[in-house]
């Protein structure tokens, strides 16, 4: 399963870790997903969504 958020569609980013000789490895920055109930056109799902949005109050939370 991809991880996306289904809100924003934030996902991984790549990069490297660079060691202190500086060989470079590859690496990848995964978002903070969490899996929500979430009311969406007054009806419950569950959602993968990051904790920004959920910051942010772009999503209402099921009660």
């Amino acid at each position: 399963m991809a991880k996306i958020c289904d809100i924003c569609g934030k996902k991984p980013t790549y990069g490297h870790n660079v060691s202190h000789s500086h060989k470079i490895t590859n690496r990848r920055w995964e978002p903070n997903l969490q899996k929500v109930k979430v009311v969406v056109d007054g009806k419950t799902k569950s959602l993968r969504v990051c904790t920004a949005c959920i910051r942010s109050g772009r999503i209402k939370k099921a009660v």
